[in-house]
């Protein structure tokens, strides 16, 4: 049977509740950049190094918290627990609207990194539920893409409610979607196909014995421990950290990076910061759908971060008096780094059987949480301590290098990889 004959109506049910829901994930981590660049340091009296941490707590509870999400997600249920999620997160990204002191902030952080960290594990956990191996890298980018079409419209509102309102406010506004949207979660989500009566029976039989072959052609791995200790697993777990250190010390610390350099004013920054986004967003589709049409991943993960790396390096030799050909670079570096996330995560499910799937890309997620702490906090403290972002460019180059070694170390075997493409795709 080939994915085209399964029902396409999944897509429509599924794909724009994913995007919204990690989309308002992201909204509430990533704007804690614009209250940076905003004046959040200079009404709390927060120095630029400690600033950095307070950035990149967010990472830690994330990091912590990773894999007992993923197994409640794996053995209970998806729907429950983003539920809670979102009330938890939308609540906590609320409350830094109101904070008077750091050590109230430094907790709001930490917690919302917890709150938030098994929404990445379950979602993908759901959508290995409803879609096949031919599907995956396109539904992985539908929800991925959450992230920079959120920072995309994110950047540019947050910009001007910052100069309407101030950075406070612009919290308030910005967490309260997220208790809303828990309501329609609840009642539009169910985990499993056989839990919805929008399927028929005979789609409902389709679904379930495409995704059953495809598992039956995955070599068997008994426990979480055996399929973290797997070469595959383990290397792709130091990519992703390395991967992740390059991605959120971009995206946590751009708007000051064009504030600084630019002297534009937030509505500007706010547009400017916009536009990488936006390149993203078109680069990821084509990427994705290129990855299914032929059939490979790693192909289209390594040129792209390499792409990236470049771009980081030519930002660093062209130094800090060319603002507008750095920026450029910053464009090109940000859309290459977000091109291979719905490859990158669709080579696990293809990897390893679904008992501990959706552990492994928990415990490869909770390596890229660590990555993107180590990124932010560092790309953060550069910064403020040589007064540009030329060191964080050369930083973030190194660590994109290495994500491409790592890549192309991955070697899955073919028989492992391609044994259920037959009952699969019906070839």
């Amino acid at each position: 049977m080939t994915s085209t004959s399964l029902p396409p109506r999944r897509w429509w049910a599924i794909m724009p509740i994913v995007f919204i829901t990690y989309s308002l994930a992201y909204l509430d981590r990533a704007n804690y950049g614009f209250a940076s660049a905003a004046g959040i340091n200079r009404d709390l009296g927060i120095s630029p190094g400690l600033s950095s941490l307070i950035g990149a707590l967010f990472f830690l509870g994330y990091f912590f918290f990773q894999l007992p999400g993923a197994v409640y997600a794996e053995r209970r249920s998806v729907r429950k627990l983003v539920f809670a999620s979102l009330v938890l997160w939308g609540g906590c990204a609320a409350l830094t609207g109101v904070v008077t002191n750091i050590p109230s902030l430094m907790a709001i952080r930490f917690v919302l990194g917890v709150v938030e960290a098994a929404v990445m594990p379950a979602m993908l956990i759901y959508i290995s539920n409803w879609f096949t191996k031919g599907e995956r890298s396109r539904a992985n980018t539908f929800l991925i893409l959450g992230n920079p079409v959120t920072v995309l419209w994110m950047s540019i509102v947050s910009g001007y409610l910052v100069h309407a309102f101030g950075w406070r406010h612009m919290f308030i506004a910005e967490g309260v979607p997220a208790v809303a949207w828990a309501a329609c979660w609840w009642l539009l989500v169910r985990d499993k196909p056989a839990q919805v009566n929008w399927l028929s029976n005979d789609e409902k039989r389709a679904l379930d014995a495409a995704l059953r072959a495809e598992q039956a052609g995955i070599k068997p791995v008994k426990n979480y421990a055996e399929a973290f200790r797997t070469p595959a697993v383990m290397l792709l777990s130091a990519q992703y950290f390395c991967w992740s250190i390059g991605v959120y010390g971009f995206v946590l610390w751009l708007p000051s990076i064009v504030k600084n350099g630019s002297a534009l004013g937030m509505v500007a920054t706010g547009w400017l910061s916009a536009l990488p986004y936006l390149a993203a967003t078109i680069v990821m589709l084509a990427a994705s759908w290129a990855s299914d049409k032929l059939d490979n991943r790693r192909a289209f993960v390594w040129p792209f971060l390499l792409i990236g790396a470049l771009a980081f390096a030519a930002s660093y030799a062209l130094g800090t008096t060319h603002f507008w050909a750095s920026y450029a670079l910053l464009v090109v570096a940000g859309a290459a780094m977000y091109a291979p996330y719905g490859p990158f995560f669709a080579i696990v499910p293809e990897l390893l059987p679904k008992n501990v799937a959706g552990g492994a890309m928990a415990l490869i997620n909770s390596m890229g949480a660590l990555g993107s702490f180590v990124g932010s906090y560092v790309v953060g403290y550069l910064n403020g301590a040589t007064g540009s972002p030329s060191a964080s460019y050369a930083f973030m180059s190194a660590a994109l290098v290495a994500s491409v070694i790592l890549t192309l170390a991955v070697k899955p075997r073919r028989d492992e990889v391609r044994a259920y493409a037959t009952p699969a795709h019906g070839k």
